[in-house]
Protein backbone atom coordinates (compact mmCIF):
# COMPACT_ATOMS: atom_id res chain seq x y z
CA UNK A 1 0.00 0.00 0.00
CA UNK A 2 0.91 3.41 -0.60
CA UNK A 3 2.74 5.48 1.96
CA UNK A 4 0.17 8.15 3.28
CA UNK A 5 2.34 10.87 4.06
CA UNK A 6 3.23 11.35 0.20
CA UNK A 7 -0.23 12.57 0.22
CA UNK A 8 0.69 14.94 2.94
CA UNK A 9 0.09 17.96 3.85
CA UNK A 10 -3.76 18.11 3.09
CA UNK A 11 -5.37 21.59 2.46
CA UNK A 12 -7.69 22.46 4.83
CA UNK A 13 -10.86 22.15 2.54
CA UNK A 14 -9.43 18.69 1.56
CA UNK A 15 -8.52 17.55 5.03
CA UNK A 16 -12.73 18.53 6.11
CA UNK A 17 -14.20 16.90 2.85
CA UNK A 18 -12.30 13.69 4.18
CA UNK A 19 -13.33 14.29 7.73
CA UNK A 20 -16.86 14.25 6.69
CA UNK A 21 -16.42 11.06 4.68
CA UNK A 22 -14.66 9.40 7.57
CA UNK A 23 -18.38 8.60 9.08
CA UNK A 24 -20.72 7.33 6.46
CA UNK A 25 -20.93 7.66 2.71
CA UNK A 26 -22.13 11.19 1.45
CA UNK A 27 -23.10 13.03 -1.31
CA UNK A 28 -21.75 16.26 -2.46
CA UNK A 29 -24.23 18.92 -1.00
CA UNK A 30 -24.11 16.73 2.28
CA UNK A 31 -20.48 17.27 2.54
CA UNK A 32 -20.28 20.98 2.13
CA UNK A 33 -23.11 20.89 4.95
CA UNK A 34 -20.90 18.97 7.42
CA UNK A 35 -17.63 20.65 6.22
CA UNK A 36 -19.08 23.63 7.38
CA UNK A 37 -20.63 22.07 10.24
CA UNK A 38 -17.20 19.99 11.74
CA UNK A 39 -15.15 23.46 10.90
CA UNK A 40 -17.58 26.06 12.55
CA UNK A 41 -18.42 28.15 9.77
CA UNK A 42 -14.78 28.63 8.84
CA UNK A 43 -14.58 26.17 5.92
CA UNK A 44 -17.73 27.02 3.10
CA UNK A 45 -17.27 24.80 0.26
CA UNK A 46 -18.73 25.58 -3.45
CA UNK A 47 -19.37 23.44 -5.93
CA UNK A 48 -16.68 23.90 -8.04
CA UNK A 49 -14.00 23.42 -5.16
CA UNK A 50 -15.69 20.31 -3.78
CA UNK A 51 -15.78 18.76 -7.38
CA UNK A 52 -12.03 19.56 -7.88
CA UNK A 53 -11.42 17.84 -4.77
CA UNK A 54 -13.15 15.20 -5.60
CA UNK A 55 -11.34 14.55 -9.22
CA UNK A 56 -8.12 14.97 -6.86
CA UNK A 57 -9.04 12.62 -4.27
CA UNK A 58 -10.24 10.23 -7.00
CA UNK A 59 -7.02 9.91 -9.23
CA UNK A 60 -5.34 9.37 -5.45
CA UNK A 61 -7.27 6.71 -5.01
CA UNK A 62 -8.27 8.30 -1.38
CA UNK A 63 -12.11 8.33 -2.20
CA UNK A 64 -14.48 6.18 -4.56
CA UNK A 65 -17.64 6.55 -5.54
CA UNK A 66 -20.04 3.87 -3.99
CA UNK A 67 -23.09 4.86 -5.62
CA UNK A 68 -25.44 7.01 -7.65
CA UNK A 69 -28.61 8.08 -6.98
CA UNK A 70 -30.72 10.33 -9.08
CA UNK A 71 -28.06 12.85 -10.00
CA UNK A 72 -26.25 12.17 -6.95
CA UNK A 73 -22.96 10.79 -6.77
CA UNK A 74 -22.19 9.32 -3.11
CA UNK A 75 -18.62 8.90 -2.03
CA UNK A 76 -16.72 7.10 0.42
CA UNK A 77 -12.88 7.36 1.57
CA UNK A 78 -11.18 4.27 1.01
CA UNK A 79 -9.05 2.49 3.15
CA UNK A 80 -5.83 4.73 1.77
CA UNK A 81 -8.06 7.65 2.56
CA UNK A 82 -8.48 6.53 5.61
CA UNK A 83 -4.79 6.28 6.66
CA UNK A 84 -4.00 9.85 5.04
CA UNK A 85 -7.07 11.04 7.43
CA UNK A 86 -5.34 9.40 10.15
CA UNK A 87 -1.79 10.56 9.49
CA UNK A 88 -3.20 14.00 9.01
CA UNK A 89 -4.87 13.90 12.61
CA UNK A 90 -1.55 13.14 13.95
CA UNK A 91 0.46 16.01 12.33
CA UNK A 92 -2.16 17.95 13.62
CA UNK A 93 -2.21 17.00 16.67
CA UNK A 94 1.65 17.65 17.10
CA UNK A 95 0.84 21.17 15.60
CA UNK A 96 -1.39 22.21 18.07
CA UNK A 97 0.30 20.74 21.48
CA UNK A 98 3.71 22.09 20.50
CA UNK A 99 1.90 25.35 20.35
CA UNK A 100 -0.07 24.41 23.52
CA UNK A 101 3.43 24.04 25.57
CA UNK A 102 5.16 26.89 23.44
CA UNK A 103 1.91 28.98 25.14
CA UNK A 104 2.23 27.74 28.39
CA UNK A 105 5.95 28.45 28.50
CA UNK A 106 5.55 32.54 28.47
Amino acid sequence: MSDPARFLPLSEATFYVMLALSQQPLHGYAIMQQAEALSAGSVVLGPGTLYGIFGTLEKQALIVKVAEEERRKIYALTELGKLVLAEQVRRLEIMVNSAARLKESK
